[in-house]
């Protein structure tokens, strides 16, 4: 981000209605527009909280993130760029049986149609563009995803001011900062798993994620740094059995055990690796990269790959 740019996000809402597909519109009063349900990045706010606070503020609908669908850029006055960014996010039954939405002085109405429809719809270009990266994922089998984590550690004491075993080794005071605020980017994914290494700075990095979700991490050695540099790691237990699961986790792990963590997650789907598997796994403290797998068509391999880092 820089301070020239007007920052916000959205998302394109998806649902199966008689098993076809429906994207979410919205109505503005004030532009008297038809557009995609997004908004400004709040100050503190990572761009995919403001993502799903935005459709939740919107829509009503509560919403979980997938694929990211890119990035719009345009001009405003006074010579300001504007720059939004968009993921697909499904709408669950559930969530759109719950949505508390009704026609206010922002939005005078939602619209669920086919994306047909909505190309002919929207407003703006740009909003066309955005849906057009969307009916890709569509045309290409791989909309319905779910994510495989990857997150290091937060800030930790230096190992020259620990006189203990490296593995108790905390977080510093700005560490325990960057753990509360990962807590909402990793939770606008949909995360309801956590699988932390039993090192200190992991376990207290998710400790505040654990708290909000009400729920236990899993904790192994298997993602150690110990175990790593000791040969005895068994990160590739650790990835298959996520892969296997299909559903939204997070593994917190270590700087030198990342490689090998994202390596297992390409092997495990079959994607030729590359340089942005490196990219994904060379992490500053508290950043995460978000692996986007296929739900339903396993072989389909890495379907994107994206990394956020909070500004603390």
């Amino acid at each position: 981000m820089t301070d020239t740019a007007v920052y916000a996000a959205g998302a394109v809402v998806w649902r199966l209605v008689d098993d076809k597909l429906r994207v979410l519109l919205i109505h503005r009063t004030k532009y008297r527009d038809v557009t995609l349900p997004k908004g400004k990045v709040d100050p503190g706010e990572m761009l995919a909280e403001t993502a799903v606070r935005e459709v939740h503020e919107e829509t009503g609908i509560r919403v979980a993130l997938g694929v990211p669908v890119g990035v719009s850029k345009y001009w405003m006055r006074p010579k300001r760029q504007k720059v939004v960014h968009y993921w697909a996010a499904h709408a669950s039954d559930d969530a759109i049986r719950a949505s508390s939405f009704v026609p206010n002085g922002e939005i005078s109405g939602v619209e669920w149609v086919s994306p047909k429809k909505a190309r002919k719809h929207l407003s703006y270009p740009v909003d066309v563009e955005i849906l057009d990266n969307f009916i890709r994922l569509v045309d290409d089998g791989v909309l319905h995803t779910f994510p495989v984590i990857a997150l290091r550690h937060a800030k930790t004491v230096a190992r020259s001011d620990w006189a203990e075993a490296d593995a108790a080794r905390p977080l510093t005071d700005r560490g325990l900062r960057q753990a509360k605020a990962i807590v909402g980017p990793l939770r606008a994914f949909g995360v309801r798993r956590i699988v932390s290494s039993d090192a200190v700075r992991c376990l207290q990095t998710v400790a505040p994620l654990e708290r909000k979700l009400g729920r236990t991490a899993r904790v192994t050695p298997k993602l150690s740094q110990d175990a790593w540099e000791a040969g005895a790691a068994d990160v590739r237990a650790v990835v298959g059995r996520r892969v296997r699961a299909r559903k939204p986790a997070v593994l917190c792990s270590h700087g030198p055990v990342l490689p090998e963590i994202l390596a297992e997650l390409a092997l495990a789907t079959g994607t030729v690796q590359g340089s942005y598997v490196d990219s994904a796994s060379a992490l500053n403290v508290a950043a995460f990269s978000v692996v986007h797998l296929s739900a339903t068509n396993p072989g389909s391999g890495i379907i994107s790959i994206e990394t956020h880092e909070p500004k603390l």
